[in-house]
């Protein structure tokens, strides 16, 4: 063989070795391609199958979730911006432990979901508007209990949509005017400018080198400043975009009782085509940091300022539809809440009812749904209510369930009871009060304040009130306590008014037995042991088991004795005596 075709044939040899050792590194970065597509398409799967359970394992079940301070700080986001009028006032909320009782009740995946439960549990119905809305409410979250698979599917969309962070969304819609006007005139020059210093480069390399230079670092510099301006208004539109995801997703999904809220998200997800278009660039740092395509658009960001021109348009849709971004928020976070009470019914392992409005209050079989194994009582409310017993007997707690039960079934239409009836009331409560030390208030202060506001409520509007009172006024002396309280409680007894009281003087069951029908708790003391049944008895309370208390507890046989003698002396001379003078152990005097 001739040496030029051997030497043709080696080349064609090693020509043809290159190509298959390319054909190989293809097949081999083809297969792993292949392999880490498959093998994320199979760990998607099993997220998405670990979720699932998740959510399945969760409904009805007691929700132990760890709250952060600055998120709990903005769950009240969604009511702060909708306040109004008759919403259920912080002494009342704080008094019946309503954080406690929503945290219970929060089986929310979503900002907007617990926002508005929040919003819903402080805003009870109270006119027939209100009343079909609870109807309506009534419907969704007796479908979403029957039909769990549709239920499923929904709530790993919320789960997607997730939280806003430990602000709510409306903090960062608040803040917007700060940002002042907006506009890109600046940027769009400077990359104007920096375009040109590229073509007078090629004319006069000396002058476009410092030109050139000049335009780029201040691009840099004052992107700098401009970017920490705007990172915590990227988290909001992080949501809003996220919001704007789980619209369209919704469309997929069959939930026949949610049609219109559906068809009315839809068309405002339509209004904000110009933020989307922005949030391809704009939103880019916030959602995909740490990829090399990302770490490439930081720099091409910092010297184009591509994401603040994004950023400016965004902001431009953002002011221009506030009102639409608060109805979506609104929508989805309200079809959320029945999903979340549905959950909690199925939890409550006591018992619910739903609850019927109309005729005097009514209720069979209540409890507070904070307790794991309550004592169910029973009352009737045709007029004000006193209730008298010991500490501990079970005072505070009926109270606090009675007003549980109603704000619960005005809100959420779901009482922790057998059976509930009742009218629509405006609720106060003037119960668990403490000293303002900030404001250098007593306590007996604070408590007439307290008391003061329902009177004033009263007078101010004819509608009906269910109203509170836990130890009136048992900031001052017993004299003055007995005859003022006499007289609030009477101001309180009028067509519309229903008033529950507890106290421990029993002179108020006979001075208001006109006004107010008599109720007790009453305890056993055996030796060394106090029973409670914490059952509610009719009539007033007649054991005075306050001194024996003393015993049990280990006092002294001679104070107790003492202490005996002295009451029994005051009720039959309405005198105080200080009886015989004891003299210290030692005393030869």
């Amino acid at each position: 063989m001739p040496a030029a075709r051997r030497a043709k044939t080696a080349r064609n040899l090693r020509k043809d070795i290159k190509t298959m050792e390319m054909l190989v590194i293809l097949a081999a970065i083809s297969l792993a391609a292949v392999f880490f597509f498959v093998r994320g398409v199979s760990e998607e799967g099993r997220k998405k199958k670990r979720l699932r359970e998740k959510i399945h394992a969760a409904f009805g079940s007691e929700w132990s979730r760890t709250y952060e301070d600055e998120e709990l700080s903005g769950i009240p986001g969604f009511y702060e911006a909708h306040r109004k009028e008759n919403q259920i006032d912080d002494i009342t909320w704080n008094d019946l432990g309503m954080d406690q009782i929503y945290i219970q009740m929060n089986h929310t995946w979503s900002s907007a979901g617990q926002e508005y439960l929040y919003y819903a549990l402080r805003s009870p119905a109270l006119d027939e508007e209100g009343r079909k809305k609870l109807k309506d409410m009534e419907k969704r979250i007796s479908w979403f209990s029957s039909h769990e698979k549709e239920r499923e599917e929904l709530q790993v969309l919320y789960c997607g949509l997730g939280r806003s962070g430990k602000y709510s969304i409306y903090d960062y819609l608040g803040y917007l005017d700060g940002l002042g006007e907006r506009n890109s005139v600046h940027a769009v020059v400077m990359d104007v400018l920096l375009v040109l210093s590229v073509g007078v480069l090629a004319v006069s390399p000396p002058v476009g080198m410092v030109f050139f230079f000049f335009v780029l670092f201040t691009n840099m510099f004052t992107y700098m400043k401009q970017k920490r301006e705007i990172e915590p208004y990227l988290v909001s539109f992080a949501y809003v975009r996220r919001i704007l995801d789980f619209v369209k997703k919704l469309k997929k999904t069959e939930i026949s009782v949610c049609t219109e809220e559906w068809q009315e998200l839809s068309g405002l997800e339509k209004k904000f085509g110009k933020f989307r278009h922005s949030a391809v660039l704009g939103m880019r740092g916030s959602t995909t940091a740490g990829d090399p395509l990302s770490i490439l658009m930081d720099y091409v960001n910092m010297i184009l300022h591509l994401d603040i021109i994004c950023f400016n348009a965004m902001l431009g849709e953002v002011r221009a539809h506030v009102s639409d971004i608060d109805r979506m928020v609104e929508l989805i976070g309200r079809t959320e809440c029945c999903l979340a009470i549905a959950s909690w019914r199925a939890s409550l392992k006591n018992g619910w009812c739903s609850p019927e409005f109309g005729g005097d209050l009514s209720i069979t079989g209540l409890y507070h749904p904070l307790l794991s194994e309550p004592v169910k009582n029973s009352i009737r409310a045709e007029r004000g209510v006193l209730i008298t017993g010991s500490n501990a007997s079970g005072k505070s707690t009926f109270l606090k369930a009675v007003a549980v039960n109603a704000l619960l079934a005005q809100t959420v239409h779901t009482c922790p009871a057998e059976s509930y009836q009742g009218g629509l009331y405006r609720i106060f409560t003037s119960m668990a009060l403490r000293d303002n030390l900030e404001g250098g208030e007593s306590y007996y202060i604070v408590e007439i304040r307290a008391l003061k506001r329902i009177l004033d409520a009263v007078n101010a509007d004819p509608s009906p009130v269910l109203c509170f009172v836990d130890e009136v006024l048992r900031g001052t002396n017993t004299v003055e306590r007995i005859a003022a309280s006499t007289q609030v409680l009477k101001s309180l007894h009028r067509p519309g008014v229903i008033c529950f009281a507890a106290t421990h003087d029993i002179e108020l069951t006979r001075l208001l037995e006109k006004e107010y029908d008599n109720y007790h708790f009453e305890e056993q003391v055996e030796e060394d042991d106090i029973q409670f049944n914490y059952r509610l008895m009719p009539g007033r309370a007649s054991s005075r088991n306050a001194i024996r208390l003393l015993g049990v507890i280990g006092y002294d046989q001679e104070i107790i004795r003492e202490a005996d003698r002295m009451a029994q002396e005051f009720l039959q001379t309405g005198e105080w005596s200080t009886g015989r003078s004891s003299k210290p152990a030692g005393d030869a005097g």
